[in-house]
């Protein structure tokens, strides 16, 4: 991982890294407008700033470790530290749960050094971070669109590198979510009594989600809106193809018994 990783050089004494992380000076901006929780920097040389970062990390100070990556490049934004500290402050910000701040950071690196060998990890940072927020089907999924095309990123610009294949399975899980989300709102609709608007929701499951676990409900309740909107015909094309794909199915059951009720001249 990033942060086992990123740094190349001999591991300082713990007497080094103590020292290094008391840099820290807590005051206000004298005289300059700042808030009394504003954080000033000593400046460092870049080395024992990185560390200091570093250990922070490590001890599960995020936050600290965060600020101090970001005070690597503000104080040394030409070093080839300032790249590595970079990437580490978005890490630092995913792990403390700041996806907000790990997105902007990890957007930074991509936008300075698209074509570094950390790329993907960036990228695949970004894609973590709308992952990590993703929340029920009774809410809004904006954020897991942004999941769905980061994680495609991943894939698109990566296939060969180590984070394709855990996008690749967050993607189905994603797209899962997304046709809940579907459903939820076909079912509502349904259950109001509004046939088309229902029908353009569970179609849209068939149509863009077919490889998900909501599939065989969306036919079924295909077979049950097109019914219910008069279309036979269009009911058993639904049911149709729900036998032909899930035949042993709970769902293609209840779809055939409704046909043989609602609509028996077009059931065989």
């Amino acid at each position: 991982m990033i942060a086992a990783s990123s740094a190349s050089r001999p591991v300082r004494t713990l007497a080094l890294a103590l020292a290094s992380g008391s840099m820290l000076l807590t005051a206000a901006c004298a005289g300059g407008g700042g808030r009394p929780d504003d954080t000033a920097y000593v400046a460092r040389d870049v080395e024992s700033l990185y560390f200091a970062a570093k250990e922070r990390l490590d001890r599960g100070q995020v936050k600290m470790a965060a600020a101090l990556f970001d005070e690597v490049e503000r104080q040394h934004p030409y070093s080839p530290w300032a790249r590595r500290a970079q990437l580490m402050s978005a890490f630092s910000y995913y792990v403390g749960k700041n996806y907000p701040q790990a997105i902007q950071s990890a957007q930074r690196f991509l936008s300075i050094h698209p074509g570094n060998k950390d790329a993907p990890y960036a990228s695949y940072l970004i894609a973590l971070s709308y992952y990590e927020q993703i929340s029920d089907v009774q809410r809004d999924q904006q954020t897991t669109l942004l999941a769905k095309t980061a994680l495609t990123e991943v894939v698109r610009r990566y296939p060969e590198s180590s984070y394709a294949a855990d996008a690749k399975l967050k993607l189905d899980l994603v797209n899962d979510h997304l046709a809940g989300k579907e459903m939820t709102i076909g079912r509502f609709y349904e259950d109001t009594g509004k046939w088309l608007a229902a029908t353009m929701r569970f179609r849209k499951v068939v149509d863009e989600y077919q490889t998900t676990s909501h599939t065989a409900e969306a036919l079924y309740r295909l077979t049950e809106t097109y019914l219910a909107l008069g279309i036979p015909e269009e009911a058993k094309k639904s049911a149709a193809v729900l036998g032909a794909n899930y035949p042993g199915s709970e769902w293609y059951e209840k779809a055939f018994d409704l046909m043989q009720k609602k609509a028996p001249e077009f059931a065989s």
